[in-house]
């Protein structure tokens, strides 16, 4: 009996299956029944009746451990492949998210908790010699080149492959036509990509990019040190939520206080928009800003001008900590330092 219903689904099947071309994806969250299984597959239109195929696996008897997890998936799968993949977890892929903004040691931490793959691999795989030489990195790793975007990575990607797939993706963003720019500005791409991973930490309002990236292009013509609190918390290996006057002194080439120029590389993976800001920095003469509580900056031309404002964010700041004083009116902590004794860019 058992074997006469399963041949005549599995000649339904022939006729139900999802049917036209190209592939989806079908998410089978934790925990979840054979029937939201066969829910999402009908909706992704690998098969065509939930209903039919939750009675095909029933009686086969594959209806109880499926594999949990996003899976691509052919439309043009047999009911037999479809449940051999959920019961045992081929096309499983992991997607994989990197923001801006994250350097080696956060993707080598994504990278493992996602596909399982050893930091330790990660960090070998961005030492490699081929693609430092392919991308003419100086540096003793490719940090900033591992694009951020969110990724679908195979099950069983090792920690070379990931690495690649984004160097990749790096090179298909960068426009070639941006190497006639990189000539005018008398820069090369990896000044760019140093310059815009400082701009990618420092901005949190997009249409301050071009003006912070202005800021940096403009110390650097006249000779002024960038004093970029970023490279500070790069170099210390840590991120602190408030820089004091000794994590200035760090030993460390990356310490744009003590070292002019840009550090030796980026700091951070930027992405598209940090790149063009840097790029195309904006028709600006600032050389001075200052963060407000809420990630805006305020810009100045002159010193005197930048020390009125953060004297001004001070004030509010005191005003703020007193009781009764203006929930929210805390200056961000590079406002609230108190400046070196030599003159400050910040």
């Amino acid at each position: 009996m058992k074997k006469t219903l399963l041949a005549a689904l599995a000649a339904v099947a022939l006729s139900a299956c999802g049917g036209g071309a190209g592939t989806v994806r079908v998410v089978i969250p934790p925990g979840a029944t054979f029937r939201v299984a066969a829910d999402s597959l009908a909706r992704a239109k690998v098969v065509r009746s939930a209903r039919l195929f939750r009675t095909y696996a029933s009686i086969s008897g594959h209806d109880r451990k499926i594999h949990a997890g996003t899976y691509l998936m052919s439309r043009a799968m047999s009911w037999g492949e479809v449940l051999d993949a959920l019961t045992k977890g081929t096309g499983l892929i992991h997607v994989v998210t990197i923001p801006e903004g994250y350097a080696i040691s956060d993707i080598a931490a994504a990278l493992e908790r996602s596909l399982g793959v050893e930091e330790d691999s990660v960090l070998a795989a961005v030492r490699d010699s081929a693609l430092r030489e392919r991308l003419d990195v100086p540096t003793p790793t490719i940090e900033g080149y591992l694009f951020p975007d969110t990724y679908s990575f195979a099950d069983g990607t090792t920690a070379r492959t990931a690495v690649e797939t984004m160097v990749r993706r790096f090179e298909q963003v960068w426009d070639p036509a941006w190497n006639e720019r990189l000539q005018a500005m008398a820069m090369t791409r990896h000044d760019i990509v140093t310059l815009a991973s400082i701009v990618e930490k420092e901005a949190k309002l997009p249409q301050e990019r071009p003006v912070i990236a202005a800021v940096y292009l403009n110390r650097l013509r006249v000779g002024m040190r960038l004093q970029a609190d970023p490279t500070v918390q790069y170099a210390r290996g840590t991120h602190a939520a408030r820089l004091y006057y000794k994590d200035l002194r760090v030993d460390s080439p990356y310490n744009t206080y003590e070292h002019a120029g840009l550090p030796p590389g980026p700091i951070a993976s930027p992405g598209k928009a940090s790149i063009v800001a840097s790029l195309f920095p904006a028709a600006v003469s600032y050389r001075y800003f200052v963060a407000h509580p809420d990630g805006h900056h305020e810009f100045n031309v002159d010193y005197r001008s930048h020390e009125r404002a953060v004297a001004l964010l001070r004030r509010e700041r005191d005003a703020a900590s007193q009781p009764g004083g203006r929930a929210g009116a805390m200056p961000a902590p590079n406002a609230s330092r108190p400046a070196p004794a030599r003159q400050r860019p910040r």
